[in-house]
């Protein structure tokens, strides 16, 4: 399977902004789903935002306008963003990214990356 890493986590006061990061292997037919979900300590996983190969991009309705995903394609690897403003105490968990390959676009979304191959995850936290 192929493995994905994420990195940039850390503490941040609330308002603040942090900027993660996941290197994963390159898609030999171009066609990735990569996404972001998050835990927190006793709540579910959630989905935070996805991206298609075509560029096509999803967010939950908790970070809509203050969150970005995007994506490097180059012929090493794959690096996932994720750019996180305005950071609330909400927003404290566990960060993970999922990637998928050889998935069509029309096929990408949070639910089909469930399925996909996941990183050890890095931690968020935000203080009020």
């Amino acid at each position: 399977q192929a493995q994905v890493r994420e990195s940039g986590g850390g503490s941040v006061q609330a308002g603040g902004s942090l900027r993660l990061s996941c290197a994963a292997p390159p898609s030999a037919n171009r066609r990735t789903c990569m996404g972001w979900f998050r835990q927190a300590p006793v709540k579910e996983r959630e989905g935070v935002a996805s991206i298609a190969s075509d560029g096509t991009i999803t967010y939950a309705d908790s970070v809509k306008g203050r969150f970005t995903i995007s994506q490097d394609k180059d012929n090493s690897k794959i690096t996932l963003y994720l750019q996180m403003n305005n950071l609330k105490p909400d927003d404290t968990a566990m960060y993970y990214c999922a990637a998928m390959y050889g998935v069509s676009a029309i096929w990408c979304d949070l639910s089909s990356l469930q399925k996909g191959n996941w990183g050890q995850g890095t931690q968020v936290t935000v203080s009020s």
